[in-house]
């Protein structure tokens, strides 16, 4: 899939944990861990913009479109 989840990188950055995340934007550590490894097909908005208050960042911080090489 041509869409990356950078969310792991800028929880590093920020240093911030899965479980810490988590529990600030109340979804679950398992919810979360799939986002984070991008093993989900969507993401809501609401969630989107939770991350990025708490992360302190865009949307284009967490998410990267990168072409296939077809």
């Amino acid at each position: 899939m041509p869409i990356i989840t950078n969310l792991d990188v800028m929880m590093a950055k920020r240093k911030v944990s899965l479980k810490e995340l988590a529990d600030r934007i109340g979804i679950s550590n398992t919810n979360l861990s799939l986002l984070k490894t991008g093993k989900v097909q969507g993401i809501r908005y609401r969630t989107l913009d939770a991350i990025c208050k708490e992360l302190d960042c865009q949307p284009g911080d967490i998410l990267e479109y990168r072409a296939d090489d077809d």
